[in-house]
């Protein structure tokens, strides 16, 4: 019983993380706009670029959102941002948030 109950907690926790945005559609707008900063998958193409996997997606629609209405400041960010629907800023954030080092790596140990 009490696997059960931890199942459907798992399961309602991850419905509901991205209740608001759809990961696939996130990672396709990843493809064609955050890709080249932040790669694909998420941890930036160098120290320059901050690390988006698994960062909490609310905090991500904020920062994206204050991008695009001026009031978070920087050149590059804002210029993407202005692009993103709300819905897109979402679908984003969904995908960025799913990306954990499991996801990313095969963390198995090889004989």
């Amino acid at each position: 019983m009490n696997k059960i109950i931890l199942i459907f907690a798992l399961l309602m926790a991850t419905t509901t993380s991205l209740a608001d945005g759809k990961a696939v559609a996130g990672r396709k707008i990843v493809e064609k706009v955050c890709q080249s900063c932040h790669g694909l998958d998420g941890l930036g193409i160098n120290d320059t670029y901050p690390k988006l996997a698994g960062q909490f997606s609310d905090y991500m629609v904020k920062a994206l959102s204050d991008y695009k209405s001026g009031e978070r400041q920087n050149a590059i960010m804002s210029g993407f941002a202005s692009s993103l629907s709300e819905q897109d800023m979402q679908d984003v954030a969904a995908y960025f948030s799913g990306l954990t080092a499991n996801s990313l790596y095969d963390l198995s140990i090889k004989k």
